[in-house]
């Protein structure tokens, strides 16, 4: 099976955001379990009004994103239609959950105060992953536009649109055998 344009950016770049949402998870939970213990006058905590919403989504965007690159890696190995449905699907969800935690951030810097370093990580982080999962997810739908970029949409190998089943020669009997 030759491999495609799209195949080949989509695998580094699912590597990456693998990577960069696991670190996501572990400052994003550190920095919740400070919050909720009410450590935020820890040297590296800090935080305003918008800090509980904002890792509570953070955290979200991030299970979510580990989940869609297992569905994305399923589908790099794969490279079938069936395939490209679930990993799009998944990672759709896991982008717009990231995009409101990327605004979430937005407004927690906007907002102002003292935010300790791991705090400003998980911002970072999130507003990385914001682009970079949008990136990814333009990657899955090229083949939209081209087969030369992954499987389309529009190949029909299987399923609804597969050719009919081949049909006995004429003049031959069909029927169970006794």
């Amino acid at each position: 099976m030759a491999t495609t344009a799209s195949r080949n950016l989509a695998a580094p770049l699912l590597f990456l955001n693998l990577v960069m949402y696991f670190i996501l998870l572990g400052f994003a939970s550190w920095c919740l379990n400070r919050y909720i213990n009410g450590q935020t006058a820890h040297p590296s905590m800090g935080g305003n009004g918008a800090t509980g919403h904002f890792l509570t989504f953070a955290i979200l965007a991030a299970v979510l994103g580990i989940v869609s690159k297992i569905s994305g890696g399923n589908h790099l190995r794969a490279w079938r239609n069936d395939s490209l449905a679930a990993a799009c699907s998944s990672s759709i969800i896991a982008w717009a959950i990231t995009a409101l935690a990327f605004g979430l951030a937005c407004k927690e810097i906007n907002v102002g105060g003292w935010r300790g370093w791991r705090l400003r990580v998980v911002e970072a982080f999130v507003i990385i992953l914001a682009f970079t999962q949008l990136l990814y997810v333009l990657l899955l739908h090229a083949g939209f536009f081209s087969s030369a970029y992954g499987p389309g949409y529009r190949d029909h190998g299987y399923g609804i649109g597969a050719p009919a089943a081949e049909t006995a020669p004429k003049g031959a009997v069909t029927g169970a055998r006794v």
